[in-house]
């Protein structure tokens, strides 16, 4: 019996599990990583690099990198020009209205780019467990249209998967935690990662799990708190020694690299320490980045995009139109809830 697999195939990182008797356990890539980055870049010879070493160079080979595919997924031409002035990509009308990005004077559509990820996932995966994948359940948000989960179970078929079943990623967390076995309880989803931010109130018990509302910010996630750290750095920089940083294409590769790792560190520590060595060089020689970035700074310099968190929570109670007091659980979903800023907002929002 093959085993099917559950794929959550994000917006900016996908994983993958399977039951290891009736718990879900995380396979790990390649790399020996726990999430795989949702990236695909092109190269000149045809070649395709996926996952962490796709966007190992996306600052440097911007044009041809393909990033947030799930934006456009499913998605017609008219309904995405907002998406479109966020990326360094050229994305261009395709047949029927459809979205197309065009790399190297090539058109690749969406689901293409999802099923290289995909694919990565299954071909990692079936390498660790010794043996093919050819099922599996893939999750896609709860505002999903009817479009974008055709086109999510396309990007499957391509990949060559047998697509069993596209849940809710809300409902697809509550499963995670038995929450359908318990008696009858009201759950509220707390799902901030890495691009999108979305809170989804569900009905769970008896067998049966029901999304009654679902709130959220489709441009909130822990890149956008990579972003500040980013933007301190060079500014202090800048100040320092009168260089701008984000002009060149390596230094900036760098210091996001730098400034997600110190994030993470962050949640655990009230300190951390970013050295980045040649960081750029001028007439005097080169130049090496070191700073010191307390958590109390990195939350005054993010303190708005958690506040950001408020709005859509609210609206979800008032959508499933309960208060805060008749949350019985709630679950929180993706990297950047690890953020004690995060955690304590959730704490106040829900007691």
């Amino acid at each position: 019996m093959a085993k099917a697999v559950g794929i959550d195939l994000g917006t900016t990182n996908s994983a993958i599990a399977y039951m290891e008797g009736d718990r879900p356990t995380i396979i790990p890539n390649a790399e020996g990583g726990r999430v795989t980055p949702s990236v695909v870049a092109y190269k000149e010879d045809g070649e395709r690099l996926v996952g962490q070493i796709a966007k190992r160079q996306a600052v440097l080979n911007p044009k041809s990198t393909i990033y947030s595919a799930k934006r456009f997924i499913g998605r017609r031409w008219d309904e995405v020009q907002a998406e479109i002035q966020n990326v360094p990509y050229k994305v261009v009308r395709g047949p029927n209205d459809a979205v197309r990005f065009e790399v190297h004077g090539k058109r690749i559509a969406p689901e293409e780019v999802s099923a290289a990820v995909l694919r990565k996932l299954v071909d990692d995966a079936s390498k660790f467990l010794g043996e093919k994948v050819t099922e599996a359940v893939i999750t896609v948000p709860a505002y999903f249209n009817d479009a974008q989960r055709q086109a999510t179970r396309d990007a499957g078929t391509i990949a060559g998967l047998k697509v069993l079943r596209i849940i809710n990623e809300p409902t697809a967390a509550a499963l995670a935690y038995g929450m359908d076995k318990r008696q009858h309880q009201t759950v509220m989803v707390f799902d901030l990662g890495g691009g999108t931010f979305d809170v989804s109130i569900l009905d769970v018990g008896e067998g049966v799990c029901e999304v009654r509302a679902t709130s959220g910010d489709t441009h909130l996630g822990g890149d956008d708190f990579d972003k500040r750290i980013v933007d301190w750095l060079a500014d202090e920089f800048k100040k320092e020694q009168g260089i701008e940083l984000r002009h060149d294409p390596q230094a900036l590769q760098r210091l996001f690299e730098a400034a997600e790792r110190a994030k993470c560190e962050l949640s655990s520590a009230a300190q951390t320490q970013i050295s980045l060595p040649f960081i750029t060089a001028d007439a005097t020689g080169p130049k090496h980045l070191n700073m010191t970035l307390t958590r109390a700074t990195f939350e005054a310099l993010t303190h708005d995009l958690v506040e950001r968190c408020l709005g859509p929570v609210k609206q979800a109670l008032a959508d499933a139109k309960i208060t805060e007091k008749d949350i019985d659980e709630v679950i929180l979903v993706g990297g950047a809830t690890r953020m004690p800023a995060v955690q304590a907002l959730v704490k106040r929002l829900t007691g």
